[in-house]
């Protein structure tokens, strides 16, 4: 079961899809033009649309050719706000946005995927192929099922992928529970007394609280949580000030907690909250912390990661199939849709080629090279899961 015939001679229709949403990538809700094309192809392939959920989302249903199970298939269509530092016929065109992530890959390996579902059915059931917006930290995922995704377009599982730069391309990692971490963003402000430089004695430093704080909030690492879970915490911003002479009166410090277990969720937030406050008092200032809990931990389930591994072996051969990949601290909406309902978040492998190394970067390009195969996975989920009898 190699990679589908059909999807294969689509590579070159695919890989001008893929360009042309790189050359006009598009911020978070902003998905104007991308949601449009994407509604336009599914609609000529005879596909029912439904646009305009959570925004700029397009859902588009595929039945198949008898009664059966719902399967939900979702690519992100968002871009980052990074100046492109490519040179090629395709760099974006829209100054200050590009498609750095490999979402316009994403969209075009679903678009494949669906072309092939719609023109074949084989398959029993219906197939929701969900184009989501604003996942770089808008939670595009969370906004279409605030609009009723899932009670508009019911789904037994769901599965998306996503590429990976740092594994060879072609491979894919099935990894069953956490797979991406939860990320929580926090602002402490630390309250003093200004006064002058020079004269320390007369107020008190928000800037020295604020130092002692940055240190002592890795000790919830080092010493509050089990070492066999894993946390981060980073203080990404410290803001205080405006004259070299001053003690201000305020100091902010903002950053980032990444966890995959909630229990060491709970803890870090509620450390923060008794650290900051605790140090700030003893050294007669006051802090306040704002904990903002965002993305979830993305935890695939067991079942249906081993489908998808068996799956892509197919497609790719079960030696380039791998489930001991360590987990990333990195963020991923897909994670509201699988608190949801039982499914598997796989990466694809796309080093080499046009690629960078890492994603978010300014000289990030998707490998053109792996649409067909990330194509035919996502297909051949759905001809496995809901065979045609």
């Amino acid at each position: 079961m190699p990679i589908i015939n059909s999807i294969a001679a689509l590579e070159e229709q695919m890989t001008e899809w893929r360009r042309d949403f790189h050359m006009h990538p598009e911020l978070a809700y902003q998905e104007v033009r991308t949601s449009g094309k994407v509604a336009e192809l599914l609609e000529s392939w005879g596909i029912e649309v439904t646009t305009g959920l959570g925004k700029t989302g397009v859902v588009g249903v595929i039945k198949g050719s008898g009664d059966g199970p719902s399967i939900g298939l979702r690519a992100d269509m968002d871009a980052l706000p990074i100046d492109e530092m490519n040179d090629t016929p395709w760099k974006s065109q829209n100054a200050g946005v590009m498609h750095a992530c490999g979402h316009d890959g994403h969209t075009t390996m679903l678009l494949g995927a669906a072309k092939y579902l719609a023109e074949t059915r084989n398959f029993n059931g219906t197939v929701n192929v969900i184009f989501q917006p604003a996942e770089e930290g808008y939670a595009g995922a969370k906004a279409m099922m605030d609009d009723g995704l899932f009670e508009k377009f019911p789904c037994d599982q769901v599965y998306g992928l996503h590429n990976w730069p740092q594994m060879p391309a072609g491979s894919i990692a099935a990894v069953p529970g956490p797979i991406m971490a939860a990320a929580d963003k926090f602002d402490i402000t630390v309250r003093g007394k200004g006064a002058h430089g020079a004269m320390p004695q007369n107020g008190v430093d928000p800037i020295v609280i604020g130092s002692q704080i940055v240190t002592a909030l890795q000790s919830l690492v080092s010493r509050s949580k089990d070492p066999i879970e894993t946390a981060v915490i980073s203080i990404t911003m410290f803001h205080a000030g405006a004259a070299f002479n001053v003690i201000p009166e305020e100091a902010v410090l903002s950053g980032t907690v990444r966890t995959f277990n909630p229990e060491v969720q709970d803890l870090i937030e509620a450390g923060m909250k008794r650290i900051a406050e605790g140090i700030a008092s003893g050294m007669g200032g006051s802090a306040e912390v704002d904990f903002r809990r965002g993305y979830p931990a993305t935890v695939n389930h067991e079942a249906q990661t081993q489908l998808a591994a068996d799956v892509a072996g197919g497609i790719v051969g079960p030696e380039n199939v791998r489930n001991d990949v360590d987990p990333t601290m990195g963020g991923e909406d897909f994670a509201f849709m699988l608190n949801e309902k039982p499914g598997c978040y796989l990466w694809l492998g796309q080093g080499g080629g046009a690629s960078s190394e890492n994603v978010h970067h300014p000289q990030y390009d998707f490998n053109d090279s792996v649409l067909p195969i990330g194509a035919s996975v996502l297909a051949r989920l759905v001809e496995e899961l809901q065979p045609k009898r």
